[in-house]
């Protein structure tokens, strides 16, 4: 019986995993005693909460711990590694429930799992712009995709049901995410309130949308959705769950017959994207559309033009 190899030599884990999971030997000789990976990986991340992910190198997160590039590839040999470590620091691993709250309530798991993704992201939005290159095998990864399984793990879902619960959670935090980080970045930048930049943005739409052409979009203007105190982000994780809940019904009452789901390409797949007749049938519908908007255009300049016409009769 051979023994096992040690972790710290598998030839086909990449270092950023292996530093992840503490399975990479560290420089047995540094610039200095104080340096490590731990250290690198939190000024990265400091850096990138005050100044953005773009101001992230290697000379800079160097510059910040006070030693050369050259001695931070030591211990991180690639900025891509930096990436995945600062990602697994900024999102850590997800907090046990409360005692007393286990058991049975997969709805208020997954809502607070929800919550606690958005507000990392909330914290550390340059999360956000992390290129997305498969599912980085990480342990607060694992650590997340664990805590959203288990809270599914008393529902009748098989896992294929509760691994694809768990993606269209979490892809829902992402999205909430994205916009609320974006109109913070908006309002650091102008010097204003979210509220604010939703304000102008209001009157930016008012000023431009046409009751004629767009009669639907202008008249929810109009009533003020675009400054209401109503949270219309919110809608979409509720009745994300709302769906959820009416599934595990479903499948509790029914069994394996309630999972027969259409499996179709999706818009983007490659076969398809470089089938000539898809393509000629795509750009046959841009063109349609390019020109259903310049007849709109047109049809709102007769409008006016007949509206003048009118009232100089008139008067």
């Amino acid at each position: 019986m051979t023994d096992e190899p040690d972790p710290v030599d598998l030839p086909d884990l990449p270092r950023g995993i292996a530093l992840s999971w503490g399975m990479a030997a560290s420089p047995q000789r540094g610039p200095k005693r104080e340096m490590s990976v731990e250290r690198i990986v939190e000024a990265a991340v400091d850096l990138a909460d005050r100044e953005g992910l773009g101001a992230v190198s290697m000379a800079a997160v160097a510059k910040a711990l006070g030693f050369t590039p050259m001695s931070l590839y030591r211990y991180v040999s690639a900025k891509d590694d930096l990436l995945l470590l600062m990602q697994e620091e900024a999102s850590g691993a997800p907090a046990l429930p409360d005692a007393g709250t286990e058991g049975g309530d997969w709805r208020g798991e997954a809502e607070r799992l929800y919550r606690a993704q958005l507000e990392i992201y909330l914290a550390h939005p340059w999360l956000l712009s992390l290129p997305i290159n498969g599912t980085p095998a990480t342990p607060s990864t694992v650590a997340w995709m664990d805590a959203y399984l288990g809270a599914f793990a008393d529902t009748p879902l098989d896992l294929d049901d509760r691994t694809a619960a768990m993606l269209a959670i979490m892809g829902q935090a992402r999205w909430y995410g994205t916009v609320a980080a974006g109109y913070a970045e908006a309002a650091r930048a102008g010097g204003l309130s979210v509220a604010e930049v939703g304000s102008r943005e209001a009157a930016l739409f008012l000023t431009l949308v046409d009751a004629d052409a767009y009669p639907h979009t202008r008249a929810a203007l109009e009533a003020g959705v675009m400054t209401s105190d109503r949270d219309s982000m919110a809608f979409g994780i509720v009745r994300l769950l709302d769906g959820i809940a009416a599934y595990i019904d479903r499948v509790a009452a029914t069994g394996p017959d309630a999972r027969a789901v259409e499996r179709a390409p999706l818009p983007d797949d490659p076969a398809l994207a470089a089938d000539k007749r898809v393509r000629a049938a795509a750009k046959t519908v841009r063109e349609a559309e390019k020109a259903l908007r310049a007849a709109q255009k047109n049809l709102r300049q007769v409008r006016r033009d007949a509206a003048e016409r009118i009232a100089r009769s008139a008067g």
